[in-house]
């Protein structure tokens, strides 16, 4: 394993990067209670909620790029390969997605949430050692272990859940899109290729562009006599849980390593949960607070092993 420092892993720092994934995990847990609202208001359905979350969020991407005069992080990646990486993000981003709606649809939140979710940091474990070398190790293996367990408990418990093998296999393809996305993502800082912002602003076209014609299938207009509620929810949908969190997924992903990544974007369940209890007003149950505290804990021992990690590798480089 070579110890360079890539251009990315130079201008945005390990610790920087743990943060922005906290704060993307806690916005996406957003997603599914504006989604909740959304529903009520009127009869969108699930990947033409998909397609206009994907499609506003490139608009504010691309106007905030617009903006934005910094410096271009360049690397050492070829055009031809610069394009095959943001194909196979954006389309592993529309099957992450499309595969999670389509898993709650046949075998429901619970289950949907606990497999694709808990397939994901297994499938990435796996894939960054094979592909990239990196070790999770004792504490790593706990860490995500206990992760793991507190998602289960936190959404499983107390709850009738129904388990459908046609679901189940939704729900895994889902978790291999996340993975092949993540670790996609995370081979880029690693070499330290591309800017960070302009590949979200061309994953999202892609990603928008595998689901037009399924958005359009469904039917991308909603019909609703509450059209203002349902656009404001839009709004936030694509600004918040989408083009504010995926730039800082993105950005994050490339400096952390791909194991880490995953365990800390299990926020997104924790978030959801006390947003549904502080807004939606689901009941405080043991179960939920028990899983809560216990991702809290995977999550939190997780990134202080990491921070850790980036500080002794930084001081053998300068020794």
């Amino acid at each position: 394993m070579s110890n360079a420092v890539s251009p990315a892993a130079a201008s945005l720092s390990t610790g920087r990067g743990l943060s922005y994934l906290v704060v993307a995990g806690v916005a996406w847990g957003t997603a599914g209670a504006a989604a909740s609202l959304l529903y009520r208001a009127g009869d969108l359905g699930p990947v033409a909620l998909s397609f206009w979350r994907c499609l506003g969020g490139l608009a504010l991407l691309l106007a905030a790029r617009r903006l934005r005069r910094g410096p271009r992080v360049t690397g050492y990646e070829t055009r031809r390969n610069r394009v095959l990486r943001i194909l196979v993000t954006g389309f592993a981003l529309a099957v992450f997605q499309t595969a999670y709606f389509a898993a709650v649809q046949a075998t429901g939140l619970a289950v949907a949430t606990v497999v694709t979710l808990g397939a994901g940091p297994v499938l990435i474990a796996v894939g960054a050692r094979m592909t990239m070398g990196e070790r999770l190790g004792r504490g790593g293996t706990a860490a995500v272990a206990g992760a793991l367990a507190g998602l289960v408990v936190l959404v499983l418990g107390g709850s009738h859940a129904t388990v459908r093998p046609w679901g189940i296999a939704l729900a895994v393809l889902s978790a291999a899109g996340y993975a092949v996305m993540t670790l996609v993502t995370r081979k880029r800082g690693r070499s330290g290729s591309g800017d960070g912002t302009g590949t979200t602003v061309w994953v999202f076209a892609v990603t928008v562009l595998c689901l037009l014609p399924f958005a359009l299938a469904e039917g991308l207009v909603p019909g609703t006599a509450h059209l203002g509620r349902v656009v404001l929810l839009l709004v936030y949908i694509a600004a918040v849980p989408t083009a504010l969190a995926y730039g800082l997924y993105f950005a994050g992903a490339a400096v952390v390593r791909s194991a880490t990544v995953s365990v800390i974007m299990l926020l997104e369940p924790v978030s959801a949960a006390v947003l549904a209890v502080a807004l939606l007003g689901e009941r405080l149950t043991f179960p939920t607070v028990a899983g809560t505290l216990l991702m809290l804990a995977a999550v939190a021992g997780l990134a202080v092993a990491e921070a850790r990690g980036a500080t002794a590798r930084r001081e053998s480089l300068a020794a």
